[in-house]
């Protein structure tokens, strides 16, 4: 069978001539067996058979040749390497004719040969070839190793490159039927359109001929009318004596000048025109037409998507928000038609989402327009295709605009002699009535939810409770008349009390109001006692604001800045006293004639009751008066909302809480 094969190849090598190298390896059927039984190309095959009878091969090395060019390939650049990949195979034994049958053990790395153990020359450098040939073969494991890793990722690549051009069929087939669909509902739309105008133009026809023919109408008539009278007057002219005519006097012709008076008010000329006006701008059309669409390799990215806009925003004023849609490649999509919008939600209890108005510049960028309704914290979301864009959303703050307070918005009934309020984070607004020694709860509609307190001295009872404060769901109550501060809950549960009667530390005379700072510390307005006390949220003294130079006698009202300062709205001296954290005095502002209540919004802005005026001042942060609102009664406590950027009045001489919406 080996004969039989080697000689049917050796027929499909006939072409190669009679080289007698070539028939020297031709004749080596086992050659010719295996190079046949691994697949061979017949055209590389002589490349091969020259290059063995050219380097006088033996049938082994030309076996081992075999297994390398099997992986290597056939070409001739190939066969260039075979000397340098494989050299012929050496003797196990010396060579040297005293060391017959000596094992060639070593290898000497000064002579890069190949020794027997006598061959060993003490100066030269030798090694034994099994660890030569350990270190070799460790090198070819790493780098089959690595081979085998790298053929591994190609072979993932590969992969790779088909589930890509799977998916890029995937999505030509997709945009083919976005493409195809558009189109499709734009045929019909168009159909329609050509037929709305069309009937458009048949009912214009219509109306303008009914008319013509109503006119044309109308003038027949007179015209039968007028032939009448004439052939009357004819016939009578031809037939009657002078008698008759004297008897039948000049009642035709005046009839006849009535007919023709009456014409003198027709139009005799056509009352319609006959044009039918088409107004189609086709040229706008075809050239919208035809950039109609976008086709590219690379779709707009939200995440990528970037947009700028100012910090601040103004309440009801424009404000503008630019967007500029990205591709994933970090480059500007350049084309319009996107859905991009923008919204302001406010995070106030009641405030209505501000939708955007988009203007489309048709390069990928577009403006967003916005008109904040109410002040406060907001939020802004900005979508494109649905998707948020990077940075979104985020916080924005609208800034209040105090110009526009007049009148209010709100009237709520409160028992006798509202004084402090304070606004609880679910829009609950609390309201201290030192007549009903009580805390009176509202909710955002005005309407009563419930009472807190009752009049006495014992814990969660009140007698004249002014200015009140609440951080989360603690509420303080400076409980005036009880010379001490009241710790509850804003359900109403008693929790804690601080300070008695007295003028020591940690003691109050008719304490007026308490605020608490970021450092969690009791800021109490000690009225009677000239001063203002600061404990710490066990209600333990700390330090005293002292009236050395009568800065703030009868103290009423406090607040704190943006950046923690104490304003105390001093009542003798009729203007606000700012003090720093430690209570340093810093400056005075303000002409106010019985400030009573103050609060201070995000920006600094100081909004202060004047009592005795009936009014209320604003103030900018360096203390400069901006506005005032009017026709107030007796009003002490103010209080911002800070979800939806309300101002809240004691309007205490009216028994009323004012709610002016920003």
């Amino acid at each position: 069978m080996l004969y039989l094969g080697t000689s049917i190849l050796a027929l499909k090598w006939r072409w190669l001539g009679t080289c007698p190298r070539l028939a020297v390896m031709v004749k080596s059927h086992a050659m010719l067996a295996l190079m046949g039984a691994w697949g061979l190309q017949w055209c590389s095959v002589a490349h091969v058979i020259i290059f063995f009878a050219s380097h006088a091969m033996t049938t082994t090395n030309v076996i081992r040749y075999c297994s390398i060019i099997r992986w290597f390939g056939l070409d001739k650049e190939s066969l260039k390497v075979l000397p340098s990949i494989m050299k012929p195979i050496t003797k196990r034994f010396c060579s040297q004719p005293d060391h017959e049958k000596k094992e060639l053990e070593y290898y000497c790395e000064t002579c890069q040969l190949l020794v027997c153990r006598d061959c060993l020359h003490k100066d030269h450098r030798t090694n034994e070839v099994c660890n030569i040939a350990k270190v070799h073969r460790d090198v070819m494991r790493e780098a089959l190793v690595c081979a085998q890793e790298v053929t591994s990722k190609l072979t993932e690549a590969f992969d790779a490159n088909d589930k890509m051009a799977e998916q890029v069929g995937t999505s030509r087939e997709n945009a083919t039927l976005i493409i195809t669909h558009a189109f499709e509902q734009l045929y019909p739309i168009i159909e329609e359109r050509k037929k709305a105008l069309l009937s458009n133009v048949e009912a214009i026809s219509l109306s303008k001929t009914t008319a013509v023919a109503l006119q044309k109408e109308q003038l027949m008539k007179m015209q039968d009318e007028i032939g009448r009278y004439t052939e009357m007057i004819s016939l009578i002219l031809q037939t009657h004596t002078d008698h008759e005519m004297v008897a039948l006097g000049d009642l035709l012709p005046t009839e006849l000048k009535a007919t023709l008076k009456k014409i003198e008010n027709v139009s005799l000329t056509p009352n319609q025109s006959s044009d039918i006006h088409v107004s189609l701008h086709t040229d706008t059309l075809i050239k919208e037409l035809s950039i109609f669409g976008h086709v590219m390799d690379s779709s707009p990215s939200p995440s990528q998507s970037k947009w700028s806009s100012e910090s601040v925003a103004k309440m009801k004023k424009m404000y503008c928000v630019k967007v500029e849609t990205m591709i994933s490649k970090g480059e500007r999509y350049p084309y319009g038609g996107l859905q991009v919008k923008a919204e302001l939600r406010p995070k106030s209890h009641d405030g209505a989402v501000i939708p955007g108005e988009m203007e489309d510049h048709g390069d990928g960028t577009y403006t967003i327009t916005l008109t904040p309704q109410t002040a406060g914290p907001h939020q802004l979301l900005i979508t494109m295709d649905g998707q948020y864009v990077q940075k979104s959303p985020c916080d924005l703050y609208v800034r209040r605009k105090y110009t526009i307070l007049c009148n209010p918005d709100q009237v709520i009934n409160c028992s006798g002699g509202p004084t402090g309020i304070a606004i609880h984070d679910s829009g609950d607004i609390y309201v201290s009535c030192v007549s009903d020694n009580c805390i009176e709860v509202f909710d955002q509609a005005g309407q009563q939810r419930r009472t807190i307190g009752s009049s006495g001295s014992g814990d969660g009872q009140f007698r004249c409770p002014r200015g009140l404060f609440i951080k989360g769901d603690v509420m303080y109550v400076a409980d005036c008349d009880n010379h001490r501060i009241q710790k509850l809950t804003t359900g109403g549960q008693f929790l804690q009390k601080f300070g008695q009667f007295g003028s020591g530390q940690g003691q109050f005379n008719q304490p007026y109001s308490v605020i608490v700072d970021q450092r969690d510390r009791l800021i109490v307005a000690d009225c009677k006692n000239h001063r203002v006390e600061l404990l710490d949220e066990a209600g333990t003294w700390l330090s005293t604001i002292k009236d050395n130079d009568h800065l703030f006698k009868y103290s009423y009202g406090l607040a704190l800045d943006p950046q923690g300062n104490i304003h105390v709205a001093a009542v003798c001296s009729n203007c606000i006293k700012v003090f720093t954290p430690e209570g340093t005095y810093v400056r005075s502002y303000g002409n106010v004639k019985g400030p009573s209540g103050i609060v201070i919004d995000e920006e600094g802005y100081s909004l202060v009751n004047e009592f005795d005026g009936n009014c209320l001042f604003i103030f900018d942060p360096q203390g400069n008066k901006v506005h005032k609102v009017g026709n107030l009664n007796q009003p002490r406590g103010v209080m911002l909302d800070p979800n939806s950027g309300s101002v809240y009045v004691a309007n205490s001489g009216a028994d009323t809480v004012l709610k002016f919406v920003m």
